[in-house]
């Protein structure tokens, strides 16, 4: 009984920032070269990322647009080689690509950072979280 009551499991047991509702890879996790990236943050905050110590330049998807209409139902954005902010989600991500300033994870462990702040301080506060992965 004990030991039941003691285990933590679930989001306890990742020890995310309450601001972070998910992301992935996960600390401690294995991934493909080519793995995205994609931090997941409650609504009201913003983020951007750094891996292995570099800032990623980081693109808002409602910027995508031309005038910042909504794309038509259907139609295909084209994703620069950047992180990328969906508002609308509260997600940054980040896909290794051709152009991009990481193209492949190398083999071996990898340190990634978000630095996130609540939109709504008029003196936000940054707070960050870091997380390791490795590629094989």
């Amino acid at each position: 009984v004990l030991g039941v009551r003691a285990s933590r499991t679930g989001r306890d047991a990742t020890d995310l920032p309450d601001a972070i509702e998910q992301m992935s890879p996960a600390d401690g996790d294995r991934v493909l070269r080519q793995s995205q990236i994609v931090v997941d943050f409650a609504v009201g905050y913003e983020a951007e990322l750094l891996i292995d110590g570099i800032l990623m330049p980081t693109t808002r998807l409602d910027e995508l647009t031309s005038g910042g209409a909504a794309p038509a139902p259907g139609a295909q954005v084209e994703l620069p080689p950047t992180a990328v902010w969906d508002p609308g989600n509260a997600t940054i991500s980040y896909q290794p690509q051709v152009g991009a300033i990481i193209e492949e994870f190398a083999q071996g462990e990898h340190v990634g950072v978000v630095r996130y702040w609540r939109i709504a301080e008029a003196q936000p506060r940054v707070r960050s979280y870091t997380w390791r992965f490795t590629t094989d």
